[in-house]
């Protein structure tokens, strides 16, 4: 490879400067040239169009929602009752509806402050499942003692539990604690991530080389140390992924609101929706609640979107980094 061949438009001092436009199309050729052929998997090619039509289909099923939900929001109640669902009609209320979404118009609690809450719950409940996720991952891939499988074993066996089959005894130890209507009965649950712990286990092992944690203690560095200035810098991709599936798994719990809150004023975005439209129900289409409704839906999942396009970056260095350390 010549050195030509790396120079960019924009490298050169005497070329113009590189736009925006300009450099995103030479950061995707560049891509297309890195990407290994599919013929070099082995792979026949009906193999690769049968996986071909079925991601079309997934991305059909996975995109049709959120085609409604754009689509509607823009509707009035009469609107999204009278008109072709997967088209435009008129009057245009996108913003009316947006600007009505956060207003009391219901007189028992706000858009805004359900959503509030529901940060507040998905950054404390998730990025404190991350860290405790990275912590017990960490140690479960580098600790050896005694009970240590078995320890793994019954949390990952967690996974298996129903939600349903907790909900009695979790209510009453709920009210025992005083953790009804308190914003830590939905905090505290949150830290407890089995499926990241597994996902920091597994990436730990794959990613942070014993080799080179057993240099670090030669050189007498403490564990502390060793943790946070050698593996941690390693572990931040599968951080991330972990930080994503926990933030998205507070932010749509609807559940466990359900049976802690009864105030509306702590009430998360999924709690709140659902107020809002059985309201909507009960009043038999007169609540003018319905784009709310929708519009409310389409708002809560912008910042889950946002938070995908921010961490998949991370997912690639994960990948990377994984391959390198087999």
């Amino acid at each position: 490879m010549t050195a030509s061949t790396l120079a960019s438009p924009g490298d050169t001092a005497a070329g113009p400067p590189e736009s925006r436009r300009q450099r995103r199309k030479r950061e995707r050729l560049q891509e297309q040239a890195a990407a290994i052929p599919v013929h070099l998997y082995g792979l026949r090619r009906g193999t690769v169009t049968l996986i071909t039509v079925a991601c079309v289909l997934f991305a059909i099923f996975t995109l049709v929602p959120v085609a409604w939900i754009i689509i509607n929001s823009t509707k009035s109640q009469t609107g999204i009752f009278s008109s072709f669902a997967f088209w435009f009609s008129r009057p245009f209320d996108f913003f009316h509806n947006f600007a009505l979404l956060f207003q009391n118009v219901d007189g028992n609690g706000t858009y805004f402050q359900w959503f509030g809450n529901t940060v507040l719950y998905a950054a404390l409940g998730g990025g404190g499942a991350t860290a405790l996720a990275g912590f017990a991952g960490y140690g479960f891939a580098r600790f050896r003692f005694r009970g240590s499988k078995a320890y793994f074993y019954v949390i990952v066996g967690a996974l298996l539990v129903p939600v349903a089959a907790i909900t009695l005894p979790l209510y009453l130890v709920y009210a025992k604690a005083h953790l009804i209507n308190s914003i830590w009965g939905m905090i505290l649950p949150s830290l407890v991530s089995p499926v990241g712990v597994y996902l920091m286990r597994t990436y730990v092992d794959l990613s942070v080389p014993r080799e080179l944690i057993d240099a670090a203690r030669i050189d007498g560095a403490g564990e502390a140390r060793i943790f946070f200035r050698v593996a941690l810098p390693l572990m931040v991709p599968g951080l991330m992924t972990v930080l994503l599936l926990s933030v998205v798994a507070v932010w749509n719990n609807y559940f466990l609101p359900l049976i802690i809150f009864t105030k509306n004023s702590l009430y998360p975005l999924t709690v709140g929706i659902g107020v809002w439209s059985q309201v909507a129900e009960r009043s038999g289409g007169n609540s003018d609640l319905y784009p709310l409704v929708v519009m409310g839906g389409l708002v809560t999942i912008v910042p889950m979107i946002a938070l995908f396009l921010v961490l998949q970056r991370y997912w690639r260095g994960g990948m990377l980094l994984g391959s390198i350390a087999n």
